[in-house]
């Protein structure tokens, strides 16, 4: 992928592109180097191999002999940014049959060929956790990105040790699921209506305990609970929306009760 053009008031370092796929490693230098971790560097040497940043130094550093060198002089580098929420690439997910909806993959309705994924690219953004809206207690299965040059939406995908690619689940509480039926008209049905769907995933684990790899004496496979038992076991991490006070600790309580592991979104009386 080529750098952006000189119009943008940086350049970012998009760790993982295809620019940075090589053997040949590549060290910019004469930028302003921005680390984050530690103090600016105002002439600055930074070296990138196999997808990797390797070392970042002042003039002067180290630079692999068979390096190719770009210079930078006047432009800034940093890392790549990282959106722990967005809704970049046009996804779709639940829909309004029922207020909580697991099975529902981003996967299965994100652009890769979006322009908000440009734009968000051009803007120094690098890995996104891209997820449904807000408007069901539990409205799909999040996607973690990687903002490479793609044209399909495998392009993109951040894998996991074997193989499967990482996400976490939405989930959302207040003002935003309280509608007409079949969705909760109050904030107790809304979260009487999670611990009861959190319970059936604890009894469906069960079952496919005890089932011990038989397939014989496995229950029937359910998408939605197969979703949940991943956020039970800590294999998905719930990005939870919520606002006010009352609703904070709600989900607190619910993660206690069930050994979620939660990301609080907005949080506003936090």
């Amino acid at each position: 992928m080529p750098l952006p053009p000189l119009r943008y008031p940086a350049w970012i370092l998009f760790a993982g592109l295809s620019l940075f796929a090589q053997s040949t490693p590549i060290a910019f230098t004469g930028a302003r180097v921005i680390p984050i971790d530690g103090p600016e560097i105002a002439n600055g040497v930074v070296v990138v191999n196999n997808g990797r940043i390797v070392s970042v130094g002042a003039a002067g550093s180290a630079i692999p002999a068979n390096a190719q060198r770009i210079d930078v002089t006047g432009k800034v580098l940093m890392p790549g940014l990282v959106d722990s929420h967005s809704h970049v690439g046009q996804p779709e997910g639940a829909d309004a049959s029922s207020p909580f909806q697991p099975d529902v993959r981003v996967l299965d309705s994100v652009n890769p060929r979006a322009a908000s994924i440009k734009r968000a690219r051009a803007g120094g953004i690098t890995t996104v956790n891209v997820m449904p809206g807000s408007g069901h207690l539990l409205s799909g299965q999040t996607l973690y990105l990687k903002l490479r040059d793609a044209r399909v939406i495998d392009d993109l995908l951040i894998r996991l040790p074997d193989g499967s690619y990482a996400g976490g689940i939405k989930m959302a509480n207040g003002t935003n699921p309280r509608r007409a039926a079949p969705f909760p008209g109050t904030r107790g049905k809304a979260a009487a209506i999670v611990r009861e769907q959190y319970i059936k995933a604890q009894e469906y684990r069960a079952k496919v305990r005890a089932a011990g790899g038989d397939s014989t004496k496995l229950p029937p496979r359910d998408l939605r609970m197969e979703a949940l038992m991943e956020a039970l076991d800590g294999k998905r991490i719930v990005q939870h929306h919520t606002h006010r006070h009352d609703d904070i600790l709600t989900v607190v309580r619910l993660a206690e009760e069930f050994n979620l592991k939660v990301v609080l979104h907005h949080v506003s009386d936090g």
